[in-house]
């Protein structure tokens, strides 16, 4: 078991900032008391896992910001996947039953970090229709309500997954074969 370091570094600041700053968005109470519930909430959480999101601390500040860019690209390709997967469960649903066919569908990953798959299950299970059930290494087990939307797996998810945390090197690899 690796030992954890003691002493608080950049990356552990940060985190408990972005923690902080997205609690105090969404609590909405400014006031001391809900302040300082906050601080010791973000405390411990930080404490708890802010190795999860940066694992990699020897990352340059310009590779984050990069990471940054990216992932908010796919936050809005991700936003766009689930009002269309929304539109195709309001048509299953006022459909035939027939076109109902849940079912398990096994799914082999290649993402390297526990952040990347952490992140690809809940991409999954956010876009309707489909749910995350186990993850046992690389290997998904997801529930999708019909053939359509295990047809959805089909890996583009994943490959944009891969591209937010991809170096240089590989993006332009990636991307003059495609």
């Amino acid at each position: 078991m690796e030992k954890r370091k003691t002493t608080p570094s950049f990356y552990t600041a940060l985190f408990f900032a972005l923690l902080f700053v997205v609690w105090m968005i969404f609590s909405g109470f400014f006031d001391a008391f809900h302040l300082s519930l906050g601080l010791i909430s973000c405390a411990i959480v930080t404490w708890i896992s802010s190795d999860l999101l940066f694992e990699d601390r020897t990352t340059s500040f310009r590779r984050r910001l990069i990471q940054f860019v990216r992932m908010v690209s796919y936050t809005f390709w991700l936003l766009r996947q689930i009002v269309l997967a929304n539109v195709f469960l309001l048509r299953l649903a006022f459909g035939p039953r027939e076109r109902l066919q849940p079912q398990i569908v096994r799914y082999e990953c290649g993402l390297k970090s526990d952040f990347e798959k952490f992140l690809l299950a809940n991409s999954i299970t956010l876009t309707p229709g489909t749910v995350t059930i186990k993850i046992l290494g690389s290997t998904y087990y997801i529930h999708a309500i019909n053939d359509e939307a295990a047809a959805g797996l089909d890996g583009e998810m994943e490959r944009r997954i891969a591209r937010i945390f991809a170096e240089d090197t590989e993006s332009r690899k990636g991307a003059a074969t495609t």
